[in-house]
């Protein structure tokens, strides 16, 4: 019978009932939970023994062996470790790695402390729920992903006998592609509520206009160093993008608005590490004044969208400010593919819905040019006229 103790631990705000486990597999005592009355302590106590007894298991040799039970944390690092080996085998990139951890320290928030073979499918699907109802369907299942991969590996190591996360679906996410996108007027809007910001106006300006003017993508962004620009090239700048998404090099004639914010943000940083005696040097182009780089810029975003009346838009709208401007000044759908470094053309068919306003711009500038060229030719009333 498996090892299960109830503490007693009298406090000065009153006695509360800490239970304890020994891990059948390394004899470890591990803590479960605390209750405020013994008979709540000695019921999860009663529950937890039958459950630690149930991971009873037979092998092929009919040898019997425990099921050690874990918490969903720590599968989740145990399984980090693994996705972490496979970076250094090639067989994931870092940014694949990267996004999955940053949807298990969401999930982690809710189910890290509880053992994995205590949660049910019936909070698994209420958290998916609450996830797209309070962000998107796209983000619900994305955690929902690593919540499924975290079970698979629990089983993997035989640490639970069932896996509830196995038939619970994906949600729909056709009505929730993000098409947004700023026009120049909302734009700029955005970029004089940087000069408001009490703090960070010049990083989010150069942020923002690498964003809407070069596409670049957050990580695109993070990942940028000033050995990739080079201000000085035909006078105007060059500027290289690296995109770990899909391994895509892309390299651009730097914008005059962006070349201005980096320079200033540049200038910025050089008279801050002066002025404070910080002799740090990074190669990144947004660190802290100490070189650090920046990870997130989360609190400054939503400052900047806030003051600028755009709430609800995402740094990621960016990206799609940038494929569509283009396509409203003249580019075709394969030059916004080669630009913005998508590898298939598919995911640039998003902005075909824009052509009939390009086509229209087209119209109007035939339509100006027959006016201008013709010679002998006046338009007047409706009617075509011989002057």
């Amino acid at each position: 019978m498996a090892t299960v103790v109830i503490q007693k631990r009298i406090r000065r705000k009153g006695t509360t009932y800490p239970v304890y486990y020994k891990d059948p597999m390394t004899g470890k005592k591990k803590y479960y939970k605390t209750f405020q009355k013994r008979k709540d302590a000695q019921r999860a106590a009663n529950e937890l023994r039958a459950m630690i007894d149930s991971g009873k298991l037979e092998d092929v040799n009919q040898a019997k062996t425990k099921r050690s039970p874990l918490t969903f944390e720590e599968i989740a690092e145990l399984l980090m470790a693994k996705w972490n080996q496979c970076v250094e085998a090639g067989e994931l990139s870092e940014k694949t790695v990267e996004d999955y951890s940053g949807w298990l320290r969401k999930a982690n928030k809710t189910f890290g402390k509880k053992l994995l073979a205590e949660i049910s499918g019936e909070e698994i699907l209420k958290y998916r729920n609450d996830l797209a109802s309070k962000n998107s369907n796209i983000l619900a299942n994305r955690v929902l992903f690593v919540i499924k991969q975290v079970y698979k590996y629990g089983m993997e190591i035989s640490s639970i006998t069932s896996n509830p996360a196995e038939s619970i679906r994906c949600l729909s996410e056709k009505h929730h592609c993000r098409n947004r996108f700023l026009n120049p007027e909302e734009l700029e809007k955005l970029l004089r509520a940087c000069d408001e910001l009490r703090r960070g106006g010049n990083f989010m300006r150069a942020l923002i206009l690498l964003a809407a003017e070069h596409g670049a993508s957050r990580q695109e962004a993070l990942n940028l160093k000033w050995s990739d620009i080079d201000f000085k090239f035909g006078g105007r700048g060059l500027i290289t993008f690296y995109r770990k998404k899909n391994g895509v090099k892309r390299t651009h004639s730097l914008m005059p608005r962006t070349k201005a914010a980096l320079l200033k943000w540049r200038g910025h940083q050089s008279y801050m590490r002066k002025r404070k005696r910080i002799g740090t040097k990074s190669d990144f182009v947004f660190t802290w004044h100490d070189g650090t780089p920046i990870k997130q810029f989360y609190k400054s975003w939503r400052n900047v969208c806030k003051i600028a009346g755009l709430e609800g838009l995402h740094f990621h709208d960016l990206r799609h400010t940038y494929c569509s401007n283009l396509i409203l000044s003249g580019a075709d759908i394969k030059d916004v593919k080669e630009m913005i470094g998508h590898k298939d053309l598919a995911m640039t068919d998003r902005y075909t819905h824009l052509a009939s306003e390009r086509q229209l711009m087209i119209q109007r500038n035939l339509a100006a040019h027959y006016i201008t060229t013709s010679s002998g030719l006046k338009l007047s009333g409706g009617h075509i006229g011989v002057t």
